[in-house]
């Protein structure tokens, strides 16, 4: 992984607990699936890049965690060596004025609505959940089904699975199922560091979605992150309109998260 020197310019920590995670995923995936898959990392400071073509999400194919342009600069010159559809995400609300020159004068254009960034303080106590959904962790020898399930639920190539599977039982990382009458219906992850901690991975089995699975995840989550010191829990999702609701953002409101800002999605033109 490149490790170039960065600016003590800071984006929200709500940005850089994530940016944790995804970096700590990248020195946690085996080289095999780095070599076959162009697999690359690059920490600025607390901030990266992130680049896996084979991957259809954005969120393995981004520029995050970065503010000050010599930063911003220094990612995009890397990142536009690699293949497949990039990102910088960024808060554009907060954003300087410089900053949107640079993202035109790069030809980053916007794509989508963004993506909803929420928070919530620890609960109190320990939460409680009713429904028919129950939840537990993934065991250490349930890692490539836990995997497989992730790559399912994605839309990844079954061939990334490993990527997934090797985090399952590491430092920092809980992963969960969420069950019904027996079988694995749906995935969840939480990645805790200094009483931050990052939720995402939750996917649902299409035919067991709105059941209430990952509201069950959520708490599962919670009720960890509380028991293991964890102050404040972030997390993403798309952002909802009008004429685009978005049920995992309607279940994060209902479990009392509260959204911060909105983080634009810039997209790398092609011809790059």
């Amino acid at each position: 992984m490149d490790h170039p020197s960065a600016s003590p310019q800071l984006a929200p920590e709500e940005d850089l607990i994530e940016a944790r995670a995804f970096i700590d995923l990248f020195m946690l995936t085996p080289q095999t699936v780095i070599d076959e898959n162009a697999f690359r990392c690059m920490q600025l400071g607390r901030g990266c890049a992130i680049s896996l073509p084979a991957a259809p999400a954005i969120g393995l194919n981004r520029i995050l965690g970065l503010a000050a342009l010599e930063d911003l600069e220094k990612a995009y010159e890397w990142m536009v060596k690699k293949a497949g559809r990039r990102y910088l995400q960024i808060n554009a609300a907060a954003a300087p004025r410089q900053t949107h020159d640079w993202i035109r004068e790069r030809r980053l254009l916007p794509e989508g609505k963004g993506w909803a960034k929420l928070r919530r303080a620890a609960p109190s106590a320990p939460l409680s959940h009713a429904g028919e959904i129950t939840t537990r962790k993934v065991r250490v020898d349930e890692a490539e089904i836990f995997g497989s399930m992730m790559c399912a639920g994605f839309s990844f190539p079954a061939s990334l699975a490993p990527l997934w599977s090797a985090i399952v039982g590491k430092i920092g990382w809980t992963c969960f199922f969420g069950v019904l009458n027996g079988r694995l219906i749906a995935t969840g992850i939480m990645y805790a560091s200094e009483r931050l901690a990052w939720l995402g991975g939750g996917a649902t089995v299409p035919e067991f979605r709105n059941r209430g699975a990952q509201k069950a995840l959520i708490t599962a989550r919670l009720n960890e992150g509380l028991r293991r010191g964890v102050k404040t829990f972030v997390v993403e999702t798309a952002q909802p309109s009008d004429d685009e609701p978005n049920i995992s953002h309607a279940n994060l409101l209902a479990s009392e998260f509260e959204q911060i800002y909105t983080r634009m999605n810039y997209r790398f033109p092609d011809s790059l």
